[in-house]
């Protein structure tokens, strides 16, 4: 019995989709037709183009709602003619063809390269001769890589004012870059000028843009690269060098100068201490010398022979205490004995010395120490003729 029933099963017909179908759109159509029938008065020709009118107008006019970003400005044109700037937020216009709106990003930083065209900002292959070389006031020529960044101010200006902003920025910058640099050494350019250019830069084209109301703010002006052509790049770099060994020279003269002329300046100084301190000294000494004479002046006059006496002995003092002889005086006939003490002026003992003691009489000093002693107190005495 299983075996009959799953034989009658298999050969069962399968379902008809097509059938189906038209089956089930007979009877849509029937019911769409009974309302029509039933609803005549709502299909006429007059009520069907008001609503589609009506739909049309809603939908032409919900085209106008818009919604400008935040950083952003919304500019609407009236049949052509600036009418509006819109704030961020939403708005609504007249719909085209009445009034169109244009929105401009005022936030974006936006630049251009001039000289170069790459992603890295850095590659020589990426060089443009025809933007890069320009003449500079000493006749070289220099290659010049330069980026400005900028942002809209004014998103009339921006839209109306000129034609083509990228390409009229491009082209005053050019000009500007050339004139600036035109009017500076290579030198200048490449070492201590670069921030100075810049600032120049970034002036004059700010000046250019606002003289064109191009609605433009230019943020920074970046001065990329400043080479020789690469045809001169090795001589050039010598240049370079030789210019850092004169510096480097100069430094090393500027610094031995600086070590040398205040040693100098000390040692000036320190010799005309010397030489006052040496004026002041014989000032002193011979102003004392003056006071001395006249003090010995005055007593030679009160006693000319105690005076006389007294520098005739100091005379003497003076001559015999640089003798290594001791002089011992004798009373009345005996002689005058002097022998010399080498142990005694601070000289070794000789040999002629050891075995005894030399001693020599005199009865008078000798003529030659009579001589000494007039003079030296004739040195001292006073020479004033009395009146």
């Amino acid at each position: 019995m299983s075996s009959e029933k799953q034989n009658t099963g298999k050969h069962e017909p399968q379902p008809d989709w097509k059938l189906e179908v038209d089956k089930q759109w007979r009877q849509f159509s029937g019911k769409a037709n009974d309302f029509y029938n039933d609803h005549k008065h709502l299909f006429s020709m007059s009520k069907v183009a008001s609503m589609l009118g009506g739909t049309l107008v809603v939908a032409w006019l919900g085209s106008g709602f818009y919604i400008v970003g935040e950083g952003n400005r919304g500019v609407v044109a009236r049949f052509g003619a600036y009418a509006d700037t819109t704030l961020p937020g939403p708005h609504w216009h007249f719909p085209l063809p009445i009034e169109e709106v244009t929105i401009v990003n005022v936030e974006q930083q936006r630049f251009i390269e001039i000289g170069y065209r790459d992603s890295s900002r850095l590659s020589k292959s990426s060089l443009i001769p025809a933007e890069s070389l320009m003449l500079t006031a000493d006749e070289n020529i220099i290659n010049v890589r330069l980026a400005v960044q900028y942002q809209v101010n004014n998103a009339k200006n921006y839209l109306y004012s000129v034609k083509d902003n990228e390409n009229t920025l491009k082209q005053v910058t050019e000009s500007v870059e050339r004139g600036v640099i035109g009017r500076n050494n290579m030198d200048f350019v490449l070492t201590e000028g670069r921030s100075q250019i810049v600032a120049e830069l970034k002036e004059q084209i700010q000046q250019a843009m606002d003289d064109y109301r191009t609605g433009i703010t230019i943020a920074s002006v970046n001065l990329q690269d400043a080479q020789p052509p690469e045809e001169v790049q090795g001589a050039f770099e010598d240049a370079i060098r030789a210019r850092e060994d004169k510096q480097r020279l100069i430094n090393e003269a500027e610094a031995y100068s600086n070590e040398i002329i205040p040693k100098a300046r000390g040692a000036a100084s320190r010799i005309i201490q010397e030489a006052e301190a040496y004026e002041a000294e014989k000032l002193a000494k011979a102003k004392g010398e003056t006071e001395r004479f006249d003090q010995l002046l005055v007593e030679y006059e009160k006693n000319p022979a105690i005076t006389r006496k007294r520098l005739y002995l100091e005379a003497k003092e003076k001559l015999y205490s640089s003798t290594n002889k001791i002089m011992l005086g004798a009373d009345g006939a005996n002689p005058m004995l002097y022998m010399p003490l080498p142990q005694t002026a601070g000289h070794p003992a000789s040999s002629a010395t050891t075995g005894g003691v030399e001693a020599e009489h005199n009865i008078e000093p000798s003529a030659k120490d009579k001589n000494a002693a007039r003079k030296s107190s004739g040195d001292l005495r006073p020479s004033r003729s009395k009146p």
